[in-house]
């Protein structure tokens, strides 16, 4: 959430790196007129309170000299009614302005590239050879069903579309890989953590899905729990309403977890294979920092990502996402993408963000400066990497003529030292 003290000093500011992000000026002119009367209501309500002190002085007074108070007391009882009326009012504006500012993305970093469309991206790096194969190659849902590894139509039957079986040799890549990626992230500094899947919606808001993007997620119907659209949502609510010691800054977290995502909107795009699917493995890194920190943890934490694809040998590229295609709570984002030899192109497979104060601002995460004074955190979260994602990659970049797959050298003692998959 944007400090609302910047919106109140710096409203051009704010609106102008805002628009950057698809922000009317309106909904900020809104935002301040509903903080405007938020507080107008407050000096009333304080104004009519030290007058109901003052009467009820005066009462006490008459009480006191034993005379007639009841005027005043009549007096005192329309105070605290008037009082009380005012409180619920200012209730319901408070409110108003807490959900109006909710709505408001993070601030873009000023290096940022500015574009109200993806396009416009700056690519940052490029590393590995597009692989030349000398035939055509396949899609890793025409290798995957071939060899008997991915199951899609039984997926659809039992839940759906955009669901599968991972068989044998598959389900093996798939848990070799999250192993693979764990290991290093360990290695790397950060904590694996095992958190909880459903989460309840004070989670949801702390990290910034709740309320925009509600219709994003799968959601209980009788309870207040969701199932989580990433394990940054767990990790970073980790330490929400909590002030984190000082001395273990910078923390990170590292996990493991399935990722649920209803994909609204995204009808027509991806409808085959592991790109965009409503459930799917992924393997999350969250970091809280001084503030002074979280630029260079930023670019620790997507080179880190990085690594993980030149050690799997998949050619990628690194990319600065502009101020309208990142993340709601990112104030930068760096996307690697990874190629995909069957599309011709590159395509995301993790995203590295750092979000500075706003979620923290949001989950109430805290530590103390060197003069002892609470100052929020910053948060930032990276995918290290999107499991299946990478089976793809690696099924598409690896694939042989005769339709087996070399195994990268790194997963091969995470399979039993199995250098290749074929047809069981």
């Amino acid at each position: 959430m944007i400090d609302l003290k910047l919106v109140r000093n710096e409203t051009d500011f704010v609106k102008e790196k805002l628009a950057t992000r698809g922000v009317e000026a309106a909904e900020i002119d809104a935002l301040l007129a509903a903080d405007q009367k938020r507080r107008d209501l407050i000096v009333k309500s304080e104004t009519m309170k030290a007058s109901r002190n003052q009467v009820s002085d005066e009462i006490s007074q008459l009480k006191r000299n034993k005379e007639d108070a009841s005027d005043k007391i009549t007096q005192m009882k329309q105070v605290s009614a008037d009082i009380k009326a005012l409180d619920e009012q200012l209730t319901e504006v408070a409110d108003d302005v807490y959900d109006k500012a909710s709505r408001l993305p993070n601030i873009p970093n000023d290096n940022v590239p500015v574009g109200l469309t993806e396009d416009g991206s700056v690519e940052l790096r490029k590393w590995g050879e597009i692989p030349d194969f000398g035939f055509k190659p396949k899609s890793h849902w025409e290798i995957g069903e071939a060899l008997g590894i991915l199951d899609f139509e039984r997926g659809a039957k039992v839940s759906g579309s955009r669901f599968l079986y991972y068989i044998g040799q598959g389900a093996r890549l798939e848990r070799a890989l999250y192993n693979f990626f764990l290991d290093e992230n360990e290695k790397a500094g950060f904590t694996e953590v095992l958190p909880p899947y459903m989460v309840n919606s004070a989670s949801m808001f702390g990290t910034g899905q709740f309320p925009k993007f509600t219709e994003d997620v799968y959601s209980l119907k009788e309870a207040d729990e969701t199932l989580i659209p990433t394990a940054e949502v767990p990790l970073v609510n980790y330490y929400r309403d909590d002030v984190i010691d000082t001395d273990k800054l910078p923390v990170k977290f590292t996990a493991l977890t399935p990722a649920f995502r209803s994909e609204a909107g995204s009808a027509g795009r991806d409808t085959r294979g592991l790109i965009r699917l409503h459930q799917f493995n992924k393997v999350e890194m969250v970091q809280f920092t001084k503030p002074e920190q979280s630029w260079d943890a930023l670019e620790m934490m997507t080179n880190h990502a990085e690594d993980l694809l030149k050690k799997l040998g998949l050619a990628h590229h690194v990319i600065t996402l502009t101020t309208s295609d990142m993340s709601f709570t990112a104030a930068m984002t760096h996307d690697l993408e990874v190629w995909i030899p069957y599309q011709d192109k590159y395509r995301e497979i993790s995203s590295c963000s750092n979000c500075t104060d706003f979620q923290a601002r949001r989950s109430h995460i805290q530590y103390r400066d060197d003069n002892g004074k609470l100052q929020y955190v910053h948060t930032l979260n990276g995918s290290g990497l999107a499991v299946g994602r990478t089976v793809a990659a690696i099924l598409e970049n690896y694939q042989n003529e005769d339709g087996t797959v070399n195994i990268p050298d790194v997963l091969q003692p995470y399979m039993g030292g199995q250098t290749k998959i074929v047809k069981e």
